[in-house]
């Protein structure tokens, strides 16, 4: 029985919990304030960088299928 106790003492397997909320509200509030300062800027710039990386795939996989019919 005091093994137990000393144990809920000594142990610290919740603190990670609160750390990881802590990092995660950090990680937030970084996100909101450049996207603040950029003023859609940013936003334009993620759009195209999908669009690039969407063209891409869709380039390959034409390829692939031509390749795959011959």
């Amino acid at each position: 029985m005091s093994n137990t106790i000393k144990r809920f003492f000594i142990e610290e397997s919740g603190q990670g919990i609160t750390e990881y909320g802590a990092v995660l509200a950090f990680v937030a509030l970084l996100v909101a304030l450049v996207f603040s300062i950029t003023r859609g800027a940013l936003m334009s710039a993620i759009s195209a960088a999908f669009s690039s990386v969407v063209s891409q795939l869709n380039n390959l996989s034409k390829s692939a299928a031509g390749a795959s019919a011959s």
